[in-house]
């Protein structure tokens, strides 16, 4: 597949008006206080269906052809592109077939069943969701839509990065949470179109560090199953279109560990009253505790999504 460019981006901004929400911008002083910054969040957690992949979803969706539309599509997900791909499905009066870890938070598969997703569930430790995903597209004629290694779907991520910039201004910093790279490939390449000088810096979970060591060695690294509470993070690698956008547009990877992670989430919470789920609040972790100098500087940061397991809430205060 072509590697997609901002007029692709600027395509998906077309393609999803009016179906996906603009989603606001917000600012803390005492963020700012806090950082010696000036620090603009995009509030992706109060995307439709909670997080930032109902762009990409309903891009690559609403591009099928009529012919694909008619016998649906299938895809792999721990839960965030599951849910966008179920909405995105109802949203076109598509059949959509999602394979899910059965370790993945209920509150996700439960909202991927509530939108009319079919949930297939697979062993994480013992069985590829991505095998899977293709024998269903082979047996039931489905189209599969991957979570993040799709031009579509980059482009459509991207459109998030593009609003914060129109809305705000030029960057001088952006940090994006990185899973699998679709949201990161997508935003570096608007960052690099509307704000030159913007340094773009993916953030990992630190026991989920393959971008991290992918774009240090330029050689595509893998992790199994890593053990982390950033669940939309625990993806194994970046993708064959992922990996060279990042060399190319991103200026640096960061990682957290989980107890500075939760610290962070905890403190969106409290302070800016906003609801994101561990692995959204990545970037924030980056650039708050200080992972990255940003003193003086203008900053952006991607909260990507706020789909929380409240049952998980007691373990993580004890965690941070």
């Amino acid at each position: 597949m072509t590697l997609p460019s901002f007029s692709d981006v600027e395509s998906a901004a077309t393609q999803i008006a009016g179906v996906a929400h603009r989603t606001p911008v917000a600012t803390s002083r005492a963020v700012n206080a806090r950082t010696g910054a000036q620090l603009f969040f995009k509030c992706e957690n109060l995307q439709r269906a909670g997080a930032f992949k109902f762009r990409g979803a309903y891009n690559a969706l609403s591009r099928l052809s009529a012919d694909e539309r008619r016998r649906g599509v299938v895809t792999f997900s721990s839960g965030n592109h599951a849910q966008a791909i179920a909405l995105a499905g109802q949203v076109l009066d598509l059949p959509r077939v999602i394979v899910m870890p059965s370790d993945a938070p209920a509150v996700k598969r439960i909202a991927t069943e509530g939108y009319g997703g079919e949930v297939v569930l697979y062993d994480r430790d013992r069985e590829d969701r991505e095998a899977i995903g293709q024998r269903l597209s082979r047996e039931r004629g489905l189209t599969l839509v991957p979570p993040y290694d799709h031009p579509h779907v980059i482009a459509g991520q991207g459109t998030a990065a593009r609003e914060l910039i129109e809305d705000v201004g030029a960057l001088d910093f952006l940090f994006v949470p990185c899973g699998g790279g679709g949201l990161l490939s997508g935003s570096a390449i608007a960052a690099r179109a509307m704000a030159p000088g913007c340094k773009v810096i993916g953030v990992e979970p630190a026991a989920g560090d393959d971008a991290t060591r992918s774009f240090r060695t330029k050689q595509l690294q893998t992790v199994h199953n890593p053990k982390t509470v950033a669940d939309g993070a625990r993806t194994p690698s970046l993708g064959a279109l992922t990996f060279p956008l990042v060399l190319q547009y991103a200026s640096d990877m960061a990682t957290v560990d989980d107890p500075t992670l939760l610290r962070t989430m905890f403190y969106l919470w409290e302070r800016l009253k906003l609801v994101v789920e561990p692995t959204g609040a990545l970037g924030a972790a980056a650039a708050i505790e200080g992972t990255t100098p940003i003193r003086g500087a203008r900053v952006g940061v991607v909260l990507s999504g706020g789909n929380v397991d409240l049952s998980q809430v007691a373990a993580w205060v004890g965690q941070r």
